[in-house]
């Protein structure tokens, strides 16, 4: 055997290192190094570096400011009446840390507590239905002042069982009070991690009969939650005004939040209260314009009319001219606020929801300030003045009604078979004209020939007339197409339509046909009835106007006020003294000798005017009542605007009724009542009526 030669170690043949032989593991132990590094640098930065920020942080965690819901302030009516008031609501709680860890322990307790509250222990049952119902109302239609339940009691403690334990959870809202007295004692002996919590709720006592004007609260919506945080609301707790005054006075209603610095453990419990408590400010309490009793006068009398003429629908304003205060306002048909107030909870509440939702006539709509509707010939008013005023005419100016005209076609003007006929009212009825009247006359008979001849002129008698244009103009004057800045929301109007609006949108041209129309408020014209209680006011206040106001003055909690009353003026129109007269002198014809006599109220002058518009909506349309079947008209609203007393104006009074018929037959009593009703009450021989549907208090 050969042996091996020796190599000596230093004879430079070398053998590899780990390196050569590994380039993955030195590349490995590279990488190693690098993440080490990196560990340590960013180890340095928390400790060092960044140390202050996540301290704060650990202790903001630990500390937390807990916001304390105000008592809300109450709303009265403008002689101290009560409309809103707060109750005690007892809401059933579940807080998950604080149930059995035994898993069996808690199920018999949670289905303890379903049976009681009477929901389900699991949704699963359920859902499937109860979803299918939702669907079919649909979300979009489900306002966010109530929620209802898709899931069962174990799916709500799921949701948040881990991520805020020790935070109570509402299960169950709005139970009766002996039902909270049972839960609260077995809460606190049998059923571990169950309470009650009371909750201030609001409750309306007027229910109906001034929902439309209060509003009703509701919960805050999800997507404004992080807004409302912002302002010191609890989320979980406080509601906030979804429509009429407690929607625009949400800010005074609510009171000053208070507010307590609480330390909390790392699972969200609660320790102490850290430093004084700062105690919540209750709201302002508001005092409105409104009168209840002639609000229930109102309120009676147009449902009176409604029934016996098979409406569904009218409005009826009274408001004071001299200064604006609106003393009535009721829109119908209408909404409980109540249901709003207690949460929609249940299947049943949401097929009653589904139900107002429903109606084509809206009950959750104020028909009073935001339905747009033709004005038929309550807008006379407006062309008389305005031709008064440019000297279009004088109160000796002629213009004969024969009861039928043609307008002759502009493309054959010499061919009578192509004119368009224009007839006034009485013809329709009775045949003939009314003759040569002059201004005070047309206002009293609601001569419409005599104002299609006024506001589009008469190429026979070469009479020019006021012209479209300046009807337009004197139609914004009056403050037609731009809203009144009533303080509730939900106002509504259009722009005043003329040649320009008919070209935009038809691609049409303007004609005298249309201008005859406008003149006597038909064609493309549309208001809301508020507005035209605005036109009203103009004239018994001489053409000064104020914004219509339903709030009279803010108290806090210990009466002082804090908001007086201030009348604030819309506008003033420049038109001449003799003119108001002879306007006002029509209009109190109209009453006496004229078309409304059944608006006379014994021993008080009163002014007004009555309006039978035709329309054709949607609603008419599916009626069949419109395009107009053979030998039948459209159908028509029941207009009458008045005031009195004619000497010294003192009240406003609107009486609109959808599809109502004649005006003079149909509205003009309705606002008989309430001046009668008005003008008596100091006597102290007048029963104030209730209301058909009165709403018990909750």
């Amino acid at each position: 055997m050969k042996n091996r030669p020796y190599t000596p170690l230093n004879s430079g043949a070398e053998r590899p290192g780990w390196i050569e032989r590994s380039p993955r593991l030195a590349l490995m132990g590279w990488v190693i190094i690098l993440l080490l590094g990196l560990y340590l640098v960013r180890l340095w930065q928390l400790q060092f570096v960044e140390q202050g920020y996540y301290s704060a942080q650990a202790i903001e965690q630990q500390f937390r400011i807990v916001s304390i819901s105000p008592p809300r302030g109450v709303i009265y009516d403008r002689n101290g009446e009560l409309l809103v008031r707060n109750i005690p609501a007892y809401n059933v709680t579940v807080t998950p840390g604080y149930l059995p860890e035994d898993a069996e322990r808690e199920r018999a307790i949670l289905e303890r507590l379903a049976r009681l509250i009477e929901i389900p222990y699991s949704g699963a049952a359920v859902a499937a239905p109860y979803r299918l119902e939702l669907d079919t109302v649909g979300r979009a239609n489900l306002p966010p002042f109530g929620e209802p339940p898709g899931d069962g009691l174990i799916e709500m403690i799921e949701r948040v069982r881990y991520l805020d334990p020790y935070a109570p959870l509402v299960v169950k809202e709005n139970i009766e009070r002996e039902l909270a007295l049972l839960v609260a004692q077995e809460g606190s002996v049998a059923m571990p991690g169950i309470g009650v919590e009371i909750v201030p709720r609001r409750t309306y006592p007027t229910g109906e009969l001034t929902s439309q004007v209060i509003g009703f609260l509701g919960k805050i919506p999800p997507e404004q939650v992080e807004a409302y945080s912002l302002q010191g609301y609890n989320t979980n707790v406080d509601r906030i005004g979804y429509a009429g005054i407690e929607a625009a006075m949400e800010e005074s209603l609510r009171g000053v939040p208070g507010r307590k610095n609480v330390e909390k453990d790392f699972l969200g419990k609660e320790i102490r209260t850290v430093g004084d408590i700062i105690e919540p400010i209750t709201g302002d309490s508001v005092y409105l314009t409104l009168d209840l009793e002639l609000q229930q006068v109102a309120d009676v009398a147009l449902r009176e009319a409604l029934a016996e003429v098979g409406s569904p629908r009218g409005v009826v304003i009274a408001l004071d001219p001299r200064d604006g205060q609106i003393l009535a306002l009721v829109s119908l048909p209408t909404y409980d606020n109540n249901f709003f107030a207690k949460g929609i909870s249940t299947p049943e509440d949401l097929a009653q929801l589904e139900a107002i939702s429903d109606d084509p006539h809206g009950p959750l709509f104020n028909h009073a300030i935001a339905d747009q509707v033709p004005p038929g010939s309550v807008f006379k008013i407006i062309p008389a003045t305005a031709a008064l005023q440019e000297g279009v005419i004088n109160r000796y100016t002629v213009l004969d009604c024969p009861g039928r005209m043609l307008l002759p076609n502009r493309f054959a003007p010499d061919n009578p078979s192509l004119a368009q006929p224009f007839v006034c009212w009485i013809y329709l009825q009775y045949g003939g004209g009314h003759g040569p009247v002059n201004v005070t006359e047309a206002l009293a008979q609601s001569c419409d020939i005599f104002f299609y001849k006024l506001g589009g002129g008469f190429e026979p008698a070469n009479f020019e007339g006021l012209g479209i244009a300046r009807l337009v103009e004197w139609t914004e004057r009056f403050g037609l197409g731009e809203i009144t800045g009533i303080d509730i929301p939900g106002e509504y109007a259009v722009p005043v339509f003329g040649p320009k609006s008919k070209r935009d949108i038809y691609q049409e041209t303007w004609t005298t046909g249309d201008t005859y129309n406008m003149s006597i408020g038909q064609g493309f014209l549309t208001i809301s009835p508020l507005q035209m209680a605005n036109v009203m006011a103009a004239v018994a206040n001489n053409g000064v106007v104020y914004k219509p106001r339903l709030v009279h003055h803010v108290v806090d909690a210990e009466g002082n006020m804090v908001a007086p009353f201030q009348p604030e003026v819309l506008r003033q129109m420049e038109v001449d003294a003799s003119v108001w007269a002879l306007v006002q002198e029509g209009l109190e014809g109209a009453v006496y000798g004229g078309t409304a006599p059944r608006a006379q109220v014994e021993g008080v002058r009163v002014a007004g005017k009555t309006g039978t518009a035709e329309y054709c909506d949607n609603l008419a349309q599916k009626a069949g009542l419109c395009p107009v079947p053979e030998g039948k008209t459209l159908p028509t609203h029941a207009w009458f605007i008045s005031y009195a007393p004619v000497e010294a104006p003192e009240i406003v009074v609107v009486a609109w009724v959808y599809n109502g018929g004649e005006g003079s037959t149909v509205s003009a009593p309705i606002a008989q009542k309430v001046l009668d009703f008005y003008f008596k009450r100091a006597s102290g021989q007048l029963e104030v009526p209730t209301p058909e549907t009165e709403t018990a208090t909750p």
